[in-house]
């Protein structure tokens, strides 16, 4: 059996019977929904159409949902259905990022992710879905595709239909029948602050979608009518716990890079200092990390009964890795075992580069983020590690190792740093960009809502002011190490205001 679903928008009139009967058999709380119909109206009056699109769970047939999930919370039965376990889920919401359709919602009462399952406990027993039941048109038809005896697989193969988003390559199991652009394509259509019959809710987590006015993707005489709002699903945790794993996973770096040229020489109490600040922000990742969950008491199911394709599952074994061989450095350091800290400085190092690198894998799961999917980004996080690294040894007072020899290493490594960043910086937001919701994300940090902060604060505060003042650095004499260290810290603060556009604009890109 390969269960999917049939939306007929020859038929549809919009009446939301189907929204009405999904709230009410599955109890779904007010101000989310698992189906949804959204009215968009084109054209110039008197020559109008008003469109409708009914939205749901799309059942994929590769859904990303299922491979994010680090505690196999969303599963897919072996009748095609996606479904959900409320008691596995800790609330991490990747689903909801990984979803390109805004289908997952995180229950209001529960804290846990849910959406449209076909209602399960009704194909169980013989029955159709409750939204299938109540529609006055036969609009909406369910049933098994593999089937072709069905009425939904003979709909498929006799009317030209189409899904939603299908370079997503997720193989959605809901087809629609006269399907219109403006209404199916989340950028296209204009949503003012009021609909039809209500404001925008505006007060919903995270603020929701962005819609600029001058966007390019905007279709001419479209406007969306009525439409749901949605969550911006990871808050400033998210973009926090990014700035910290890249000072916690950099910082041995630099030293180790440099001794291996021969251009630093080994320091007991340097590295006592560094492996005290990669064991500190390290912590503090997991700290916001376990913040950001709904449920925040089921956070080692994540290690204890992990979901092995999950790169948020894979991410925390990485981390415990990374903590492990720290801590061990550390203890050497202190016992001033200097075969043993010799010893272990590269593979600590190599993993602290796995620590940084693989947020990058974990956003190439959140296919409902085409934004955060670039080729830079692995090579990226290790530059930012890089750079936190050369900020944080430029910082490092002499009575904790931080020497004139190590300043002389990181001033030159930081200058490096800061104009490899920049350049990815500008790449991953001026590259050309393969999907409309890249761009729509790209166009975000330049120019919608985050341009200033990404402009004046990553671009301009954090990168090419600091650079300025560290390429200048010989000609203020005494004051080089205060010099040196003011863009020092200005690095690391453009660096985190970066990391608050980038995961914020990726989320503020409609999907639905």
């Amino acid at each position: 059996m390969n269960y999917g679903f049939v939306i007929d928008h020859r038929k549809c009139i919009g009446c939301h019977a189907c929204t009405v009967a999904c709230k009410t058999e599955n109890h779904v709380p007010l101000g989310v929904n698992r189906t949804w119909v959204k009215y968009v109206e084109k054209g110039i009056f008197p020559n109008t159409r008003r469109v409708f699109q009914v939205t749901r769970c799309n059942h994929c047939e590769k859904p990303p949902c299922v491979t994010i999930c680090p505690v196999t919370a969303m599963y897919q039965r072996k009748d095609g259905i996606v479904d959900f376990n409320s008691e596995r889920c800790i609330g991490c919401k990747a689903c909801m990022q990984a979803c390109p359709y805004d289908s997952i919602y995180i229950d209001p009462d529960d804290g846990t992710a849910a959406k449209c399952h076909f209602c399960a406990h009704r194909t169980e027993v013989g029955l159709e879905p409750a939204c299938v039941i109540v529609c006055p048109e036969h609009a909406i038809i369910a049933g098994d595709l593999s089937d072709g005896a069905s009425e939904a697989a003979q709909l498929i193969a006799r009317e030209p239909v189409r899904v939603r988003k299908p370079e997503q390559g997720t193989q959605p199991k809901l087809y629609y029948i006269d399907g219109d652009e403006s209404a199916i394509v989340p950028t296209a259509a204009r949503h003012e602050p009021f609909y039809m019959w209500s404001q925008r809710n505006a007060n919903i987590h995270g603020g929701g979608a962005a819609y600029p006015v001058d966007s390019p993707l905007l279709r001419e005489n479209t406007l969306a009518a009525y439409d749901v709002a949605h969550a911006r699903p990871w808050g400033w945790q998210v973009p926090a716990y990014s700035w910290t794993k890249s000072i916690g996973s950099g910082v041995l770096a630099i030293p180790a890079i440099a001794m291996l040229l021969g251009r630093l020489s080994a320091d007991r109490v340097r590295d006592i200092a560094l492996a005290t600040v990669a064991l500190l922000f390290t912590a503090l990742t997991t700290v916001l990390l376990v913040w950001d969950l709904e449920h925040k008491e089921r956070f080692l199911r994540v290690v204890f009964m992990p979901q092995s394709k999950s790169w948020l599952a894979r991410g925390a074994f990485i981390l415990i890795t990374y903590s492990t061989l720290c801590g061990i450095f550390w203890l050497a350091a202190v016992a001033n075992f200097s075969a043993v800290t010799s010893i272990l400085l590269w593979p600590t190092v190599l993993v602290g580069f796995c620590a940084a690198a693989y947020t990058a894998f974990l956003f190439g799961q959140c296919e409902g983020r085409d934004l955060w999917q670039t080729p830079l980004l692995p090579a990226h996080l290790i530059i930012q590690a890089l750079l936190c690294g050369s900020a944080v040894l430029v910082l490092l007072p002499e009575s904790m190792g931080g020497s004139r020899q190590a300043l002389s290493v990181a001033i030159p490594a930081l200058v490096i740093c800061l104009i490899l960043h920049l350049l990815m910086l500008l790449g991953e937001v001026a590259m050309p960009h393969t999907t409309d919701n890249a761009r729509y994300g790209a166009r975000l940090m330049t120019h919608g809502p985050f341009a200033r902060a990404f402009w004046g604060g990553a671009v301009v505060a954090g990168g090419i002011v600091p650079l300025a003042l560290l390429l200048g650095v010989t000609f203020f004499g005494g004051a080089e190490r205060v010099v040196a260290g003011l863009a020092s810290v200005l690095a690391l603060a453009g660096l985190l205001i970066f990391e608050w556009c980038f995961v914020m604009a990726g989320q503020s890109v409609p999907n639905s």
